[in-house]
């Protein structure tokens, strides 16, 4: 079972965890052992509340693919055992991310003093530029 938060948790029947051969460089054990894990984990028919489904499924995510499904790949360690967690730890991540609220920007005008500073070294920039200039 994974522990999003006090009240939310993913069962362990809704992880689809896949053991799969690593990309890469690996020496003569890179065919023969299956240490990367392939999580894959399908929102719309998960046990989350309502509210984590429709803010995950908003998510401009390229591990989130159109049918609903997060699909995460982890081949970072040597161990299957390893991978695993993390996996697990990045699908935990990725949830709780979602849920969290960004504050509201208001929209403010810069001062006076801030935009005549800004001028004044514009001005004192271009007369060192013109400075430079050729000489007639």
């Amino acid at each position: 079972m994974l522990q999003i938060s006090n009240s939310v948790s993913i069962a362990d029947w809704e992880l689809e965890l896949t053991a799969i051969r690593s990309q890469g460089s690996g020496g003569q054990n890179v065919n023969k052992v299956a240490t990367a894990i392939h999580l894959r984990f399908d929102i719309k028919r998960s046990s989350l509340p309502q509210i984590y489904k429709e803010k995950l499924l908003a998510l401009n995510d390229s591990r989130i693919t159109n049918d609903g499904v997060i699909v995460i790949k982890s081949q970072s360690f040597r161990t299957q055992e390893q991978n695993k967690q993390d996996a697990l730890d990045r699908l935990k991540a990725l949830i709780q991310s979602a849920m969290i609220v960004q504050k509201k920007r208001r929209a403010t005008k810069p001062t006076k003093s801030s935009q005549r500073k800004r001028l004044d070294s514009k001005k004192k920039h271009s007369y060192t530029k013109a400075l430079r200039g050729k000489i007639i």
